[in-house]
């Protein structure tokens, strides 16, 4: 191969404190992005970050709005939404029964006269309960109104793998909402993107899937001053290099950003620069960054918690292949969970998801040194 090649503002006179049952004017809003790296000064958690933007962005805009189960006087499943309720009060943080067809179908309804919902799923796995809302409601409806409706609203919660919960509450969805044209789906990894990618997906005026991390909620990240600041956000579809490297590139996103770049250290040790790219932004996906990164390297691997087939790696490997074929220097890797449910038990739940050692293993595989 050639690897040697280096080649709607708010609305007029419209506020209100109540969110369901009053008609808003539809708005949209411009979106304003800050620069997408920070230096970095103090910790703060995953879930304080999002509970953060969620209050900043509530006090900004009373068009804001947060509906799921337990959100209210629970304080939320994963205290994401604590202390809204006696904040904002019962119009404003609502809680909902056991049906997520129900919320859903109601948040997009009112995102359709202007408010901004933010519906909490308690896990991703629930929101196959109101597909059809978030795809033919959501999803569809600024297409086939010619633009003329917009639906300027948040499905949240977490996605992916947690410890312990089975199948049934374990697998990762961003392939599946990926897939979707009119939809916007972002994944966090630490509490900067966090807090910059949920203000942004909240003033977004299309619908957007935010992908959070169950076992990255109680985990804390540097974040700076600029990413406290209330205007701060990340622009979508901008994905970040966390570790920059000139010897394969490894593209990941949420829990296995941090799997990656443990990697990276281990092989630095061994005399291979790796660089990490955190995608942020499953849709739109960031093309450029990807492909100049691998222009550099000339290897990559994809690395996800997801299922091998039709997944995130392989649209990400189809990129590379159809635009920067020629400055590969070893095949492609993809490392993603395994092709089955997942079990139950812990040994076969290790199996199950990506481990930082398969990354390592894959990553001297294509700088083709002894794995």
């Amino acid at each position: 191969m050639l690897g040697t090649l280096r080649q709607k503002v708010f609305s007029t006179g419209v506020s209100s404190s109540s969110v369901i049952g009053q008609s808003l004017l539809r708005i949209r809003p411009s979106f304003s992005a800050t620069r997408s790296y920070a230096s970095s000064v103090k910790e703060m958690t995953v879930r304080d970050a999002l509970n953060s933007a969620l209050d900043e962005e509530m006090s900004a805009d009373p068009k804001v709005f947060v509906m799921g189960e337990e959100v209210g006087e629970y304080q939320g499943a994963y205290k994401i939404t604590k202390g809204l309720l006696d904040k904002y009060g019962p119009e404003r943080v609502v809680d909902t029964p056991i049906t997520e067809a129900g919320f859903t179908g109601i948040g997009v309804g009112a995102a359709y006269h202007g408010l901004r919902p933010v519906i909490e799923f308690m896990t991703f796995n629930f929101s196959m309960q109101a597909i059809d809302h978030i795809i033919n409601s959501a999803a569809k409806s600024n297409y086939m109104s010619a633009g003329q409706i917009s639906v300027p609203i948040v499905f949240r919660g977490p996605n992916g793998a947690a410890a312990g919960v089975g199948a049934q509450h374990s697998q990762c969805y961003a392939a599946w909402f990926g897939s979707c044209p009119g939809l916007k789906v972002l994944a966090p990894y630490s509490s900067e993107d966090a807090r910059g990618l949920l203000k942004a997906a909240i003033r977004d005026p299309d619908p957007v899937v935010f992908l959070e991390n169950e076992l990255l909620y109680g985990e804390s990240f540097p974040i700076s001053a600029e990413a406290l600041d209330s205007s701060f956000a990340l622009p979508i579809g901008k994905a970040k290099i966390e570790r920059e490297g000139k010897d394969v590139t490894i593209v990941t996103y949420s829990k296995m950003v941090g799997y990656s770049i443990q990697a990276a250290e281990i092989l630095s040790k061994e005399g291979i620069s790796a660089e990490v790219i955190n995608l942020r932004s499953i849709r739109p996906l960031d093309r450029p960054a990807i492909n100049a990164s691998v222009r550099k390297t000339n290897r990559l691997i994809t690395v996800e918690e997801g299922f091998p087939q039709h997944g995130v790696g392989a649209e990400i490997c189809a990129s590379v292949v159809e635009e920067s074929f020629e400055y590969l220097d070893a095949p492609v890797e993809r490392i993603s969970g395994a092709d089955v449910p997942m079990p139950y038990a812990a040994n076969l739940e290790r199996m199950a998801v990506p481990q930082v050692e398969d990354i390592v293993r894959a990553a001297k595989r294509a700088c083709f040194r002894s794995s």
